[in-house]
């Protein structure tokens, strides 16, 4: 996942139909509002010149990465003109950069890829656009902007800023609040930023106290390990921001197993476990902050854009914009129902 761009647009997951709602992306012209289904087309259906689209995603060893590449999959297909070459997920990077130079051999026309490092990646992304394939680099985000035409992406900082946020809305009346917090893998940025992101939102509010953080691998055994260790420690709180719903998985497990629910949880992601676990109100999860996989529909939206010369209706640029950041938004029992269909397993 990427590092916080502040340089991007902020799109926002308003209604709730994969793809970023870029709503006719492929066309200029104004279309009626679509009623939101997941993986319902946001982008112009009418045929346009035929594209191949090279996709380089993920090993999808974790829910949220194997969201990615049937979103991605899913979204070509709803496209009569469109031929989507994918390659074997990996993350490896060695081998993630063979297949990305196989695509750019087989001369696809536009290429996106979901890097298992971006920075390692970056070479290869620089050998496309220099052979004139244009680069729609998906969340993980290369070290130089000349490595990519289009980045389009999660906000890490705005998942725990939204988190810190309605956890700080929900005690807001309740003096001396303790918050503990269940992050991810402590060396990647990603999880600095919805680390930082949570701090300056806990900074509003004077009465909430962080008391401990422990970080763990976003597995589910991971979670459940580190929640364990939080819950021992710490016999009494009253709030949780868990920064992955997979991990959060194992997290329920422990908390389930010690008998506690002094406490609200807020999750991360929008798995539809953890969707489903809100809306059925019948355990310490209250909410999960998205960071929507429906960025693959996205990125195939303006790889197709991009093979077709054509911009993102609603705006006055002829072009696709260079960037786009996701809106985290906060699913809790009041919107669910809006946000189910984009939940993943």
């Amino acid at each position: 996942m990427p590092e916080t761009s502040r340089r991007g647009l902020l799109f926002g997951t308003a209604a709730v139909s994969a793809g970023a709602f870029l709503t006719a992306c492929t066309s200029n012209e104004p279309k009626e509002k679509e009623t939101a289904q997941n993986n319902q087309p946001a982008a112009d259906d009418k045929p346009g010149k035929p594209v191949t689209i090279g996709f380089a995603g993920p090993q999808a060893d974790h829910g949220w990465l194997n969201a990615i590449n049937v979103q991605a999959k899913s979204r070509a297909e709803r496209y009569s003109e469109v031929t989507l070459e994918t390659t074997e997920g990996s993350n490896d990077t060695a081998a993630q950069i063979g297949q990305v130079k196989t695509l750019i051999n087989k001369k696809v026309d536009v290429l996106v890829v979901l890097p298992a490092d971006g920075k390692a990646l970056t070479q290869v992304g620089l050998e496309a656009m220099r052979a004139g394939i244009p680069v729609v680099n998906l969340d993980r985000v290369f070290a130089s902007p000349q490595a990519y035409r289009c980045w389009v992406g999660g906000d890490n900082y705005g998942m725990g800023l939204n988190a810190g946020h309605y956890i700080g809305e929900q005690l807001k009346g309740k003096a001396d609040a303790k918050v503990v917090e269940l992050a991810g893998i402590d060396n990647l940025e990603l999880t600095k930023q919805r680390s930082q992101g949570f701090a300056d939102a806990l900074k509003n509010y004077s009465n909430i106290k962080l008391v401990a953080r422990q970080a763990a691998d976003f597995t589910v055994e991971s979670g459940q390990a580190k929640m364990a260790q939080l819950l021992q420690a710490q016999k009494r709180f009253d709030a949780l921001w868990n920064h992955d719903d997979d991990q959060g998985v194992g997290a329920l497990r422990a908390i389930e197993q010690a008998g506690r629910d002094e406490f609200l949880m807020v999750g991360g992601a929008g798995a539809k476990s953890a969707m489903d676990a809100i809306k059925a109100g019948n355990s310490v999860l209250r909410a999960t902050v998205l960071y929507p996989p429906t960025m693959a529909a996205s990125a195939i939206d303006l790889a197709r854009a991009l093979g077709q010369s054509k911009g993102v209706a609603g705006l006055a640029e002829m072009e696709i914009p260079t960037s786009l950041t996701l809106y985290s938004a906060v699913v809790s029992k009041d919107n669910v129902d809006q946000y189910l269909p984009t939940g993943f397993s």
